[in-house]
């Protein structure tokens, strides 16, 4: 049995690297495909290529939600770059849900403020302040003013590392990726072409090595992608978010929602101060979200 990674996928056609680099077009069994990219997989050599026949475990699965349904979409990561810029400024409840869906698996975070060069910059880093106060990495770019700066600051973040990285539309993250991955454009061709997907590929999920020692690699999805929640209960939510989580256990009631209960440590500390108005009303508007009946 053959052994390989997903590095794009396709309906029932998923394309596998092997530990040796060789990229293999295989076919799922069944109607439906629930693999992603980054999955382990094991799979045996057909006449023009291969059948999946196993998955390995995931050390960690992320999911995206669009208004109809919650899917996977990348697995096995060490951790997410979110790039956002001023202009245009970036959306803190998609930046909350990012961090949230992360953290809820065990994986990191690293916010990459793009656009550094413009004025705008200094409201979105006031915007950050909250982020950087929980300890997030936050590192600061200017991917068209200063290619090679943001090469050389970016180096360090990556190495060694699986890396998803995502922005909003206009945030840079095409500049990002072909400064990294120069033959990007090329591979998602070649992709596309061998698992016969024409332009859809072109939108999809796609691994790319940083290195060839392939110690690094970058995958990258199409826009920003609306992190799914969907996994998460209600009463898991504060403690998957740093500020509100350090303030848990002052609370009067045990099963307290830190919403509207007499007693709550969590609203004492954002009258405090200790945490933004802004937050708390992300909390409150996932808290009702993760609430609703799940289908």
């Amino acid at each position: 049995m053959n052994t390989g990674r997903v590095v794009a996928a396709h309906g029932r056609q998923v394309m596998v690297e092997t530990p040796e680099g060789v990229c293999v077009r295989c076919q799922t069994r069944g109607k439906k495909s629930e693999l992603v990219v980054g999955d382990m997989v094991r799979w045996a050599v057909t006449g023009d290529g291969g059948v999946i026949e196993g998955l390995e475990p995931r050390r960690n699965l992320l999911y995206r939600q669009d208004d109809w349904r919650t899917k996977s979409f990348a697995a096995n990561l060490d951790q997410v770059l979110v790039l956002v810029a001023g202009e245009p400024m970036f959306s803190e409840t998609q930046l909350a849900r990012a961090l949230i869906a992360a953290r809820a698996e065990g994986i990191d975070v690293t916010i990459g403020l793009n656009k550094t060069d413009l004025p705008a910059a200094a409201t979105a880093r006031e915007r950050l302040a909250p982020y950087r106060a929980m300890g997030v990495p936050l590192v600061e770019l200017a991917l068209k003013a200063d290619p090679a700066a943001a090469r050389a600051l970016l180096a360090p973040v990556l190495a060694g590392r699986t890396t998803l990285v995502l922005g909003p539309s206009g945030t840079g993250k095409s500049t990002l990726i072909n400064l990294l991955v120069p033959e990007a454009a090329a591979l998602v061709g070649e992709i596309s072409q061998a698992l016969q997907s024409g332009r859809h590929t072109t939108t999809s999920t796609t691994w790319y090595w940083l290195d060839d020692a392939r110690s690094a690699a970058l995958i990258d999805s199409p826009g920003f992608q609306e992190f799914g929640l969907r996994q998460i209960t209600s009463e898991q939510l504060a403690g998957l978010m740093p500020d509100l989580s350090a303030a848990l256990g002052q609370c009067r009631f045990y099963n307290c929602t830190h919403r509207q209960e007499p007693g709550c440590g969590v609203r004492a500390a954002a009258e405090r101060g200790e945490i933004s108005p802004w937050r708390m009303r992300i909390y409150d508007e996932l808290y009702e979200e993760l609430s609703r009946t799940r289908y």
